[in-house]
């Protein structure tokens, strides 16, 4: 791999020399560990739940799935308009401006977090039963949301503060931020669960004290380590709305298609019952474990993308955007193959039986290949929303959501029952995963001409 370099790089701006590669892998690396982390506890959770020999909890922690999700993306997009904001300014060389953003931008997410957990709070028993729960798996459901949705807020800080240190190139502090939190929660889950036999609840309370362990690490390294928070202002708050919203807005809605396709395939396969349910619910927690490296791209291109957007590097934008595709590519079909060897061990641990143990080996045998185009689409979103261009990562989610998703997984149940959902869900990815790197390299290629200008 060739090494891009510049000969000017301000003070932060760590990303706009260097090896292209080195950075993809040191930052993907990073994110993906304190994704990881996370990914963990969501399969500890499972885990411990699994052992109490309920199919119904089980089943429960299959019908959240699409709440959690949703909860995820809005904190999501406040992050990604963090990094965003934040490093095209370091990249530009105003570190004062950065700090603003840092601050507001914290003030931003809790503000739109804070309402919309309190809507959905109210809104999660009939959304539930849409969905297709019932009976005692919808009381369970139910439980668990209660307690976590309150807690959002929390999470759009731990998320937005992992970014901030992202964006300064300060990943290894932005992992351990996360890790303190996954380790408290795994340390809870068990005592929570069986000692004070709260069950469902307890897995709860301890995502909370999770969260709340992420974001006092989190601020401290921020505030102490890069004095990166500067005191309020009304104008600067009122200044910044626009560019936060210019991102974080088309963003959100990116981020939300994920559970809403994510809410429609729940929706096909609960008409096969709870153990189909609890398989697909362990195998949902299985799988971001094994391709957290794909899952941390999002967020890791993002300060790469930005601070040499910011820096006038369009050659090291492509670069990057190269690299991520080739990372995607080999992580991916080595991850597969060791799920294909480890799918009875997975299935006997977390004692799946019947239907669900059958639909879990399917996708650990036949479907899991396909993230390699959830994947690629991932470092598309990235370059779409770090080169002012977040309407098409919008577009990409939302088609692959709706028309990626809707028609596939219907007639894959009418054709082959449960398996039939997943393979819908497959064809899906490779449709708009393809699409959305065809159109990534056509936005780069029309940067490079605008920099280079008209010819003489």
């Amino acid at each position: 791999m060739t090494e891009l370099r510049r000969p000017t790089n301000p003070n932060n701006a760590r990303f706009v020399s260097g090896s292209t590669m080195r950075h993809v892998l040191t930052m993907t690396s990073a994110m993906g560990l304190g994704l990881l982390t996370i990914f963990l506890v969501d399969l500890a959770d499972i885990f411990f739940l699994s052992l109490l020999n309920d199919p119904e909890i089980t089943a429960a922690m299959g019908f959240v799935g699409p709440v959690l999700f949703f909860s995820l993306s809005i904190c999501i997009g406040s992050s990604i308009a963090m990094s965003a904001l934040v490093s095209r300014q370091i990249g530009a060389g105003d570190e004062a401006e950065a700090k603003v953003y840092a601050t507001n931008i914290f003030l931003y997410g809790m503000l739109v977090t804070g309402l919309l957990s309190l809507v959905i709070w109210f809104a999660v028993p009939e959304f539930l039963k849409m969905l297709g729960a019932t009976g005692r798996t919808h009381a369970q459901a139910v439980i668990y949301l209660r307690i976590t949705l309150p807690s959002m807020p929390i999470l759009s800080i731990a998320m937005a503060a992992g970014s901030v240190l992202r964006a300064v190139g300060d990943p290894k502090r932005s992992a351990l931020a996360m890790l303190s939190g996954s380790l408290m929660n795994a340390a809870l889950d068990p005592l929570f669960i069986f000692v004070l036999d709260m069950g469902i609840a307890g897995a709860a309370v301890a995502s909370v004290i999770a969260r709340i362990t992420i974001v006092i690490f989190g601020l401290y390294w921020i505030a102490v380590k890069h004095r990166l928070l500067t005191r309020f202002s009304r104008a600067a708050f009122t200044r910044q709305l626009n560019p936060y919203i210019s991102i974080a807005f088309p963003v959100i809605l990116t981020n939300i298609a994920t559970p809403v396709g994510h809410a429609v395939i729940i929706a096909q396969l609960a008409q096969y019952g709870d153990d189909i349910m609890s398989g697909s619910a362990i195998v949902w927690r299985v799988v971001p474990v094994a391709f957290f490296g794909l899952f941390a791209l999002s967020g890791a291109l993002g300060p790469i993308f930005g601070q040499n957007f910011g820096a006038h590097c369009i050659d090291r934008v492509r670069s990057t955007f190269s690299d991520a595709l080739r990372f995607v590519t080999v992580y991916m079909f080595v991850v597969t193959i060791v799920l294909f060897m480890l799918k009875g061990l997975i299935i006997d641990a977390f004692q799946i039986t019947g239907d669900g143990a059958m639909i879990a080996a399917f996708y650990l045998t036949w479907i899991a290949v396909f993230f390699l185009f959830d994947g690629a689409q991932f470092a598309a979103n990235s370059a779409f929303n770090n080169l002012g261009h977040p309407g098409l990562s919008a577009t990409f989610n939302w088609g692959k959501a709706t028309l990626g998703t809707i028609p596939f997984v219907i007639l894959g149940s009418m054709w082959w029952g449960a398996s039939g959902v997943f393979i819908g869900v497959a064809v899906g990815s490779v449709l708009f995963g393809t699409l959305a790197v065809f159109t990534c390299f056509r936005l780069i290629r029309r940067l490079e001409l605008a920099e280079e200008g008209p010819l003489e």
